[in-house]
């Protein structure tokens, strides 16, 4: 996987232009899972799959005149940062609730991408085009927040933060400390038959995996795309959970 900061100008138009694609799709889908029992929302979010292909269409015009015809495959997938969307078709049936956070969602990632390209371009052209689309992808956001009509935006806000920041890594680090400790603690039980010895090849075995852990969770995502925090503080939870989860 390569870093968003290594892309080039080039790169960062071929991502924007997948991403739109895969967000045009994703908004069919959802759609079409509205449209037995919503018919009005399915239409709204046809019409956000519209404005989503004429993003793309935008950004094609602007990379032919740039850097030609070829464009070459660059998926969200392969770069860090990017948070994993979940297929449409396994969440059927399909509520408007849960179609609009997961628009919701999508848009916010697509903005923070479209702002860091934004900021990281210095061709005058494409860093105005990702701007712009920087823009038309907020107020996405705030159509989608619209449809789900959660009583306490601000504290969904938090939660989301929260979740994303602490619970997420703290989990992650909670699972990996209980599983990956468990053979050289067994193995130390029934190769020495004794317990302070047991104890400290499992608080030495804790004690690496939490590092381990740590650096792992902080170098898989800088949280420039993605929100989620600072890459310490994701890092030291995960590394302390994985510790304490011996």
């Amino acid at each position: 996987m390569r870093s968003f900061k290594s892309l080039s100008e080039q790169e960062i138009l071929a991502l924007a232009i997948a991403t739109e694609e895969e967000d045009a799709r994703i908004y069919d889908d959802l759609a079409d899972g509205l449209a037995a029992h919503h018919p009005a929302e399915a239409d709204h979010f046809r019409k956000l799959r519209t404005e989503e292909d004429g993003h793309r269409h935008r950004l094609l015009d602007l990379y032919r005149q740039r850097f030609g015809d070829h464009i070459p495959l660059i998926r969200r997938q392969d770069v860090r940062g990017f948070v994993k969307r979940a297929p449409v078709w396994l969440s059927r049936p399909l509520t408007v609730e849960q179609a609009a956070r997961q628009a919701q969602v999508m848009e916010e990632e697509t903005t923070l991408f479209y702002e860091s390209a934004a900021r990281k371009a210095t061709d005058v052209s494409i860093r105005q085009l990702l701007g712009d689309l920087a823009e038309e992808e907020r107020r996405h956001e705030q159509i989608a927040g619209e449809l789900e009509a959660p009583a306490h935006d601000d504290e969904h806000a938090k939660k989301r933060l929260f979740v994303l920041q602490v619970v997420q890594p703290g989990l992650a680090g909670l699972m990996d400390g209980s599983v990956s400790t468990l053979a050289p603690l067994f193995a130390a039980a029934f190769a020495t038959h004794n317990s302070w010895d047991t104890f400290r090849i499992g608080l030495a075995a804790s004690i690496g995996a939490g590092i381990s852990m740590a650096f792992a969770e902080g170098l898989s995502d800088d949280g420039s795309l993605t929100g989620r925090g600072r890459p310490l503080t994701r890092g030291s939870v995960c590394g302390l959970m994985t510790a304490l989860g011996v």
